[in-house]
Order: structure tokens, then C-alpha cells, then sequence
């Protein structure tokens, strides 16, 4: 009998699993490959301004935040959580967001819209991806 989660039971949807992650050694960029072939190199610049947590998407899409100031940001720590995500720990100390296989999947599926909402976000907030003093 194959396992079935409680998600794909009530929607139908299968989902992709993760079958690895692995870091870059300048720790700026996480590949992810998933069990149905595709394969998602999601830079952490990326990672970190879509970041899950209520700091970064707030409780409701008009409490969303564009945070600037990321380009330079690295991996420092990518620790399971259950057997359903991953939380990542950036070089900024941030590390509330858990990243759901889901998550971490479409966040490489959607990659071009969502870059392109996050950038038009800073643009419109007068925000910059650079570091302050940079």
C-alpha cells in the first residue's frame, strides 16, 4: 500500500519529493531535485526575500514585505524539519521561515514571477537589493 499524505488525499494533488539538496561551496546557491525530474537552483538571495515566515509574508498578502539589502546573503545551516521541509539559516541570522517541500518547489516552478514581483516590490518601496554602505 503506498502512503498517502493528508494534502494530496483532500486535493488529489501528488506531490513532489525532494531526493536532494545540495549547497554550493560559496553556500549562495541551494539545487534541489525532486523525484519527478525537476531540478530547481534557487539562489539564496532568493530564498531568503521569500522566506515563509510571518517577518517576510506577514499574516495576510497586504502585510507582505519586500526586504532589500540581500544580494550578498549565504547559507550558514539547512536543518531537516519532520519529514515535510527544511529551515534554512542565512548569514544574516534569519532562520524563522520552514520550507516545505512544497514551498521549495514552487518557489523554482514560479521563479520568474516571483523575482519579478519581489524586484518591482523594492522598486516601489525605494529599496535596493545591495547591502546598506555598499
Amino acid at each position: 500500500m503506498t502512503d498517502i499524505s493528508a494534502v494530496e488525499s483532500a486535493t488529489g494533488r501528488h506531490h513532489a519529493w525532494p531526493t536532494e539538496l545540495r549547497l554550493s561551496a560559496d553556500r549562495r546557491r541551494l539545487t534541489v531535485s525532486f523525484d519527478d525530474g525537476h531540478i530547481f537552483a534557487l539562489d539564496a538571495e532568493y530564498l531568503r526575500v521569500e522566506s515563509p515566515s510571518a517577518e517576510v509574508q506577514g499574516h495576510s498578502p497586504s502585510e507582505r514585505k519586500f526586504v532589500g539589502g540581500k544580494k550578498d546573503v549565504q547559507l550558514i545551516g539547512i536543518d531537516r524539519v519532520g519529514h515535510y521541509a527544511v529551515r534554512l539559516t542565512f548569514d544574516d541570522m534569519h532562520s524563522s521561515g520552514i520550507y516545505s517541500w512544497d514551498y521549495l518547489y514552487e518557489l523554482g516552478r514560479d521563479h520568474d514571477a516571483t523575482w519579478t514581483r519581489y524586484l518591482d516590490g523594492l522598486a516601489t518601496a525605494g529599496a535596493s537589493r545591495e547591502r546598506p554602505g555598499r
